[in-house]
């Protein structure tokens, strides 16, 4: 299993599902601890609050961990307290109902997100599409619009030509005009196009978000508040390296981790692989290599499988250096990395 895994990686075939070795199911699974929130949950009035509360408060917690600590930390309980709120809708009535049941949206994109990250696109998939069915019924344009441009965003990572760019067109389509939302979908949209091998569309997408950013602060909508300058950096970067404009590419992921605040240390671990990778297509090994490196600590803290599979890239694309130190000290690191991985997976 091990073996296979390390063999996927390197050749560079599969390396999502490379990644979710070991991950789990979709499916949920018994982890004992339901039961226990569920009283939790419903304790709650004793200390003046209500279940709804405690478990909006649960989950903004849970993404504050995730956004420190990586995926694998946060994804067994987002999945047990998803089962709380469907326990708890079976009694609710009346707005508390629907207000569990935008709640079980929100937990259901989440833990879609945690999937993705740890590198499971199956997984990810399924609970993007629980979480599109659920948010029908709660009535929130803004959640279904979100959830589909999450959609378009999952398909970017996972290079789905096909799909990329008509889902983030059509959350488009569901946004307000002119609102946050659209200009989120925008910027996936631009992705799509350069995965496509449009420079020209891409581009001009990419100026309508940019153009888009100082009218979008006043968005009420609780979606999408991570849409600033440096995210949107990041995927125009993202579009210059699909577009093999690997030196622009570098250079624009280093300008967008500049301008990231603080907290985001998993996110930073991807970019960081990203820019690596521009880097080893633009001919500066050494340098990718290093970058590499610090990516690869990040990766180790946080089970982050989209900066493993970031750095399987990396590692593939530098084998024409693999004599040179710096080079070679990666590739033997990432190796033995993968490895204690794999027998922890195991």
């Amino acid at each position: 299993m091990a073996l296979n895994r390390r063999v996927l990686l390197r050749t560079g075939i599969g390396l999502g599902a490379a990644a979710a070795a070991g991950v789990g199911s979709p499916a949920f699974a018994d982890s004992g601890a339901v039961p226990g929130l569920i009283r939790k949950a419903r304790a709650a009035h004793a200390y003046g609050s209500t279940p709804v509360e405690h478990l909006r408060r649960t989950r903004r917690l849970l993404i504050d961990n995730d956004n420190l600590l990586g995926p694998r930390h946060a994804v067994a309980a987002v999945r047990d307290h998803i089962q709380v709120i469907q326990e708890l809708r079976r009694d609710a009535k009346g707005a508390d109902r629907r207000d569990l049941m935008e709640l079980q949206t929100q937990y259901g994109e989440f833990l879609s997100w945690l999937y993705q990250d740890m590198g499971n696109p199956q997984a990810a998939s399924y609970w993007l599409d629980r979480a599109m069915q659920w948010s029908h019924t709660v009535g929130d344009n803004d959640l279904t619009t979100y959830v589909m441009a999450r959609k378009a965003q999952l398909a970017g990572d996972t290079v789905d030509l096909v799909d990329v760019v008509d889902l983030a067109e059509a959350a488009q389509r569901m946004a307000r005009p002119r609102s946050r939302l659209a200009a989120v979908a925008r910027t996936y949209e631009a992705y799509g196009h350069a995965l496509r091998g449009d420079a020209d569309e891409s581009e001009r997408a990419i100026d309508d978000v940019r153009n888009a950013l100082d009218g979008t602060a006043a968005d009420p909508t609780p979606w999408g508040v991570w849409l600033n300058a440096s995210y949107v950096e990041v995927h125009r970067a993202q579009g210059l390296d699909a577009l093999g404009k690997h030196d622009q590419a570098a250079d624009a992921f280093g300008a967008a981790i500049r301008l990231m605040p603080d907290g985001y240390h998993r996110d930073r671990g991807v970019y960081m692989a990203r820019q690596a990778v521009a880097l080893a297509g633009a001919r500066a090994p050494e340098q990718a290599a290093a970058l590499g490196m610090h990516a690869l600590t990040i990766a180790e803290d946080t089970g982050s499988g989209r900066i493993t599979n970031e750095l399987a890239r990396l590692d593939k694309a530098l084998i024409p250096w693999q004599r040179e130190s710096a080079v070679a000290e990666f590739r033997t690191t990432f190796d033995s990395a993968l490895f204690h991985e794999t027998e922890t997976d195991a």
